[in-house]
């Protein structure tokens, strides 16, 4: 088994409703996104996919949540903005162009949430 991994990062602001604490009141981060993919075998060149296509794939995923009010973007509509439900509108965007096998969302370094099928 093959995989790779792309990381990108957007910047955006968020409140997690209904949190019993501060990061109820609107606040933002430096999101990290790991996007791993995962194949069992090699293309012709011998990719599992090639990283141009897989970062050109994430970054128009990312796009309409860079620099936006997350509780606000079309892309959650109805969802409270965890990194949970990050990781798997990501997930769900990126699987409709590559075969994504887990999606990680850092809020910081040391916090991150993951979605993959299993």
């Amino acid at each position: 088994m093959f995989e790779v991994k792309i990381t990108r990062d957007f910047s955006a602001a968020h409140r997690v409703e209904d949190y019993p604490g501060n990061c109820e009141k609107l606040h933002g981060h430096n999101w990290k996104v790991e996007i791993i993919v995962r194949a069992a075998s090699l293309d012709p060149l011998g990719m599992v996919i090639d990283f141009r296509k897989l970062k050109e794939i994430a970054d128009e995923v990312l796009a309409p949540l860079d620099h936006a009010y997350l509780n606000e973007a079309a892309e959650l509509h109805g969802l409270n903005p965890t990194a949970e439900n990050l990781a798997r509108h990501i997930f769900t965007e990126v699987a409709k162009r590559a075969p994504v096998s887990r999606v990680n969302v850092f809020e910081t370094e040391s916090s991150v949430a993951s979605f993959f099928e299993g």
